[in-house]
C-alpha cells in the first residue's frame, strides 16, 4: 500500500468511526442550515434557505489539479499524502480527540472551499519561507487554543505548530498514522 492510499485508507476509516458514533449516541446525522448559495453534495436533501439539513462527508469525484497549482505557485512538489487527505472527501470540519484536546479536521466543503484553502497554504508556506523554515501544510486546528497540525512537506511527518514560530513538536512519522490515533468526536450540529 503506498503512503497516498494508507492516508485514504485511515481517513476513510476514521469517517466511518465518526459517522457510527454520531449514529450511536445522536441517532441521526449533524445538521446545518442548507445554504443554496454555499452548495455541497454533502447535503443529504434540498430545502428552503436557512432550514436544518442532514449533512455527511461524501467521497469526492476523481481528481482535482488544485495540489498541483498549489505546488505550480510555490515552485514545490507537494507530499502526496496532504493530496490525498484533501482530496478525498467533501465534509464539514470533523471534530476529534487527542492528547493535545479537542482539534478539527479541516476539510473541503466544494470546490470553492478548495480555492479559499489554496489561497491560505500558499500564503503560509510564502511566509515560512520568508523566516527560512521547511514548508508544512496545515490541516487541522486545536480547540481553544491558537495552534494547528501541518504535514511537513518534505518527508510527510505531522507536527503540532503555533502561527509564526517554528514548529512546536513532532506527532507522528505519517498522515495515515496520526489519523489512526484520533478519536472521533460528535459532530455539533449548526444553527
Amino acid at each position: 500500500m503506498t503512503r497516498s492510499s494508507s492516508t485514504a485508507a485511515a481517513l476513510d476509516h476514521f469517517i466511518e468511526r465518526a459517522l457510527a458514533r454520531q449514529l450511536d449516541q445522536i441517532g441521526r446525522l449533524p445538521q446545518l442550515p442548507y445554504d443554496p448559495e454555499w452548495p455541497s453534495d454533502c447535503y443529504q436533501t434540498q430545502a428552503t434557505p436557512g432550514e436544518p439539513v442532514g449533512w455527511r462527508p461524501v467521497r469526492q469525484p476523481g481528481t482535482s489539479d488544485l495540489f498541483a497549482r498549489i505546488g505550480s505557485a510555490l515552485q514545490l512538489d507537494i507530499h502526496p499524502d496532504i493530496v490525498s487527505y484533501y482530496g478525498r472527501y467533501w465534509s464539514d470540519p470533523l471534530p476529534a480527540r487527542r492528547s493535545e484536546g479537542q482539534l478539527n479536521l479541516l476539510q473541503l466543503w466544494n470546490p470553492e472551499d478548495g480555492e479559499r484553502l489554496r489561497a491560505n497554504l500558499i500564503g503560509h508556506v510564502l511566509e515560512q519561507a520568508r523566516r527560512k523554515r521547511p514548508p508544512t501544510l496545515f490541516f487541522a486546528c486545536i480547540e481553544d487554543d491558537d495552534l494547528f497540525i501541518s504535514l511537513d512537506n518534505r518527508d510527510g511527518s505531522i507536527w503540532l505548530e503555533a502561527p509564526g514560530k517554528k514548529p512546536l513538536r513532532q506527532l507522528h512519522d505519517t498522515l495515515a498514522d496520526f489519523l489512526d490515533s484520533l478519536q472521533p468526536d460528535i459532530i455539533a450540529d449548526q444553527e
